[in-house]
């Protein structure tokens, strides 16, 4: 689930665009991200789920609309990509490593994350730890309301035992996240309750991953955010960053004040 960097800025110089790929070194540690657009542009940064890379949102990051309008970034989660691939890390250790990370880019712009699936509550976490950070929040089919996790208990059996190194690629550090995550998510609620920025959700109401409830969620308790914009896909279901879905999702990111 991941492209070289050699192969990523052939493919985007192809388009007419130059693609920048680099590390960030937050002791010792490397977080690897890419970037396209205008440096005095505001900011998007995207983040991923789980599994994925930083290219699951190559095509926003390479489309003239939203060229010409923002600075885009995107991340590879800790575990995934380029970023120390295979070793996992909890919402708070991601979260210590990617916010020193995200200050260091800062053009004094506007900020706005956008996170799908597993990278929804990472922008939650990220932007309820610091609420004057962002301008926005976007959560894509995010994960957020406990009571709508499925209980998976063979995801326990796997990460408390070696059969996860039998897993192939991305799939064990995937597993391992996923599980500490739904623990995560009930130390979440303080942050749903710090967002001050505008939040702005699309969710599919045929989600069988994340189910349509945890827009609900948001609705119901981010009572701080600025604003929150609610935007129901009719039958579309967990994959929505992605074609027939990418022109309502960019629609979304179009409209942000």
């Amino acid at each position: 689930m991941r492209i070289s960097d050699d192969k990523a800025q052939e493919q985007f110089k192809a388009s007419g665009i130059s693609l920048t790929t680099a590390y960030y070194d937050i002791d010792g540690y490397k977080l690897h991200y890419a970037s396209t657009g205008n440096d005095s542009f505001p900011t998007i940064i995207f983040i991923h789920g789980s599994p994925g890379s930083w290219n699951a949102f190559e095509t926003y990051m390479r489309d003239s609309s939203m060229l010409s309008r923002y600075r885009m970034f995107s991340v590879d989660r800790p575990g995934f990509g380029y970023s120390n691939f295979g070793e996992d890390k909890d919402m708070q250790e991601q979260t210590d490593i990617i916010v020193p990370w995200i200050k260091s880019i800062d053009n004094k712009k506007p900020l706005y994350l956008v996170g799908h699936s597993l990278g929804g509550p990472m922008v939650v976490k990220i932007a309820g730890d610091n609420p004057e950070m962002c301008k926005g929040i976007v959560l894509l089919a995010a994960s957020l309301d406990p009571d709508e996790e499925p209980k998976e208990i063979w995801r326990g059996l796997l990460y408390y035992t070696p059969l996860q190194y039998l897993m192939p690629g991305a799939f064990r550090p995937s597993n391992n996240e996923i599980w500490s995550f739904k623990s995560d998510l009930d130390g979440l609620k303080k942050e749903v309750q710090n967002i001050k920025c505008d939040v702005y959700v699309v969710h599919g109401d045929a989600d069988t991953f994340v189910p349509v409830g945890n827009a609900n969620y948001a609705r119901k308790n981010m009572v701080n955010a600025g604003s929150i914009t609610v935007k129901i896909l009719k039958d579309a279901p967990h994959f929505i960053p992605w074609e027939p879905w990418y022109k309502d999702v960019r629609e979304t990111l179009l409209k942000m004040k």
